[in-house]
């Protein structure tokens, strides 16, 4: 967790209860000595977060109410709202008519000359991606010509395959593509 000035306020491991198949170490960033190092108990976590959270809080993030939903945060209770980034920049595509949603790290890279790969991935890094994105959101929206300039911009980029596309299994570990789903697991929503 950081805040708005990029200072973070709380960064922490979990341990899951299931024996862990994979660290998926280039996804995550985690491996095996930072989770036996300084992995901690799910509710030991959660109960950090609500503490240091203050209640008046916006969360910032991709897909962000998924986060919120797996760490059983309640609005109104643990913060007060949501900014989503992949609503904030979803772009109307004329070519297929409907809404084109981007990944973070393709919506960084295009906006922000981002390098996904640069140092490798961890938790703390995509904090400050999505809070520069989402000031980078409400700084274009002051200038709809640079707003439209960005949105035609992500359009016209191609995004970089995903790791699920480039590892549709990865160390055992099915990456839920439906396409190469190896697992055959049921694919819901």
């Amino acid at each position: 967790m950081q805040n708005q000035y990029e200072q973070v306020l709380l960064n922490e491991y979990v341990v899951p209860d299931l024996p862990i198949v994979s660290y998926l170490t280039p996804l995550t960033g985690l491996t095996k000595e930072v989770i036996d190092q300084r992995g901690v108990a799910l509710a030991e976590a959660v109960a950090k977060l609500r503490k240091a959270l203050p209640p008046s809080a916006i969360l910032v993030g991709q897909n962000i109410s998924k986060d919120v939903q797996w760490l059983g945060l309640r609005e109104g209770q643990d913060f007060q709202g949501l900014m989503d980034l992949a609503g904030l920049y979803r772009v109307w595509n004329e070519r297929y008519k409907s809404y084109s949603v981007f990944g973070q790290d393709h919506v960084a890279r295009v906006l922000l000359g981002w390098d996904a790969e640069a140092g490798g991935h961890d938790a703390v890094k995509d904090a400050v991606k999505s809070m520069r994105l989402f000031n980078l959101y409400h700084q274009l929206q002051q200038s709809p010509g640079e707003w439209q300039q960005a949105q035609q911009a992500l359009l016209a980029t191609p995004p970089e395959p995903s790791f699920a596309r480039l590892n549709p299994s990865f160390e055992g570990v099915c990456m839920g593509n439906r396409r190469t789903c190896t697992c055959n697991a049921p694919f819901l929503g």
